[in-house]
């Protein structure tokens, strides 16, 4: 909703002012009225909160979450903590949290500063803090946001990690293979031309490079045409849901990105429960943290059959997407009514299950790279050697 400042006097006769958001200023007289005070002036607050900067490594802002955190904790009250973290050497931090003290201090509440950055808070951290500002739980709901935002930069920086030597070892095969399609044909295809018939596999071969190295531009341009078409035919809607359904009916490749998406939303869903936010908006909101369209779906159905009074674990258990011990472990959680702290430990028992699966994957992928740079590799030395028995034939 809008923000309106004003300016009023209290029954004293003092004069104060602050921010308060409301859908018109005739809501904001009401509001007025009803803490006794006499407005004098009601105007809309101009947007101060855009997005300028680059957002922050979910690491730093982890960081900052629990810094924050323990600050509150400690007794620190909330308008000074965020000065505190106004004055930190970082200038982006310190820049957005001298804004939100701005904002604070005027009297708006920090959920609402904090949504005029969603390139720092997402709409889900912007919620638990919501939850943690009216439940009167602020510093929890603060230090538990820093762990869970932690705990998923974690999540994502194995991830990366794990793909690191299979980048590494495509980019080095790229190289080789550029290099015999691009050096090591032409220098030796001189050799050849008093044969006259060239076996097929030399011909396709000398044909290869002969696309590689002479029309290397075209090719790379194909090939970005291509990739460009493909970003944006992904976002149509219903082409992002099919190759979503391909993706998690892959072989190998589909159990793992429904393990990550199955532990992204049950860590985003339990951490929001725990702190305060109601069942319904939590799964509207976590649902996105899947990052599968058909899983979302899925998501959005189970919301509805919750919102009608059913339980959650049937519910979700319907579209058969999600593993039947997670289901499973969702009734006995909701059964004992700890529902939050179930789906963290599902969360938790996922992600090491993720660990397995690419730990798995990796040992399929790489030495089926390998096996293919070789056959490739095996393909050139024949279709070289092959011409060189003819050529000893030739006088």
């Amino acid at each position: 909703m809008p923000l309106f400042q004003y300016t009023a006097l209290d029954g004293t006769g003092k004069r104060v002012a602050g921010v308060l958001s409301g859908a018109s200023e005739q809501s904001i007289l009401t509001e007025l009225e009803g803490r006794s005070l006499v407005p004098v002036k009601i105007a809309p607050r101009p947007e101060r909160l855009r997005t300028r900067r680059r957002g922050l490594a979910p690491r730093r802002l982890a960081e900052v979450y629990i810094q924050f955190g323990d600050m509150l904790q400690a007794g620190v009250p909330v308008l000074r903590a965020l000065r505190v973290l106004a004055g930190q050497k970082d200038q982006r931090i310190a820049g957005v949290f001298r804004e939100i003290a701005g904002a604070v201090s005027e009297g708006e509440p920090l959920a609402e500063a904090m949504s005029r950055r969603p390139d720092l808070f997402k709409p889900t951290q912007v919620a638990i803090i919501r939850a943690g500002e009216k439940g009167g739980f602020l510093e929890d709901a603060v230090m538990r946001l820093g762990q869970f935002v932690e705990r998923q930069a974690e999540l994502r920086g194995k991830l990366a990690g794990s793909l690191i030597y299979p980048i590494v070892l495509v980019s080095l095969g790229g190289i080789i293979l550029v290099v015999i399609f691009t050096v090591l044909i032409p220098m030796v295809q001189p050799m050849f031309k008093r044969i006259e018939k060239l076996p097929a596999i030399t011909e396709v071969v000398f044909a290869i490079a002969k696309v590689v190295g002479g029309y290397a531009p075209v090719v790379i341009g194909v090939l970005v045409m291509l990739g460009v078409a493909f970003a944006i035919l992904r976002r149509r809607p219903g082409v992002k849901r099919w190759l979503d359904g391909v993706f998690l009916r892959l072989p190998a490749v589909g159990p793992l990105i429904r393990a990550i998406a199955v532990a992204r939303f049950s860590r985003m869903l339990g951490t929001m429960l725990h702190n305060g936010v109601p069942m319904l908006g939590a799964m509207a909101t976590s649902k996105a943290a899947t990052g599968n369209v058909v899983l979302e779906s899925a998501i959005a159905a189970a919301a509805e059959q919750v919102g009608a009074g059913a339980q959650l674990a049937p519910s979700l258990g319907t579209s058969g997407l999600f593993p039947a011990d997670v289901i499973e472990m969702l009734a006995v959680g909701e059964e004992a009514g700890n529902v939050d702290k179930v789906l963290i430990r599902i969360s938790d028992t996922v992600e090491s299950r993720i660990e397995r699966l690419l730990s798995n994957l990796i040992r399929l992928v790489e030495p089926l790279l390998i096996a293919l740079i070789a056959a490739v590799v095996l393909v050139v030395a024949i279709s070289l050697v092959l011409p060189l028995t003819q050529l000893s034939d030739i006088r």
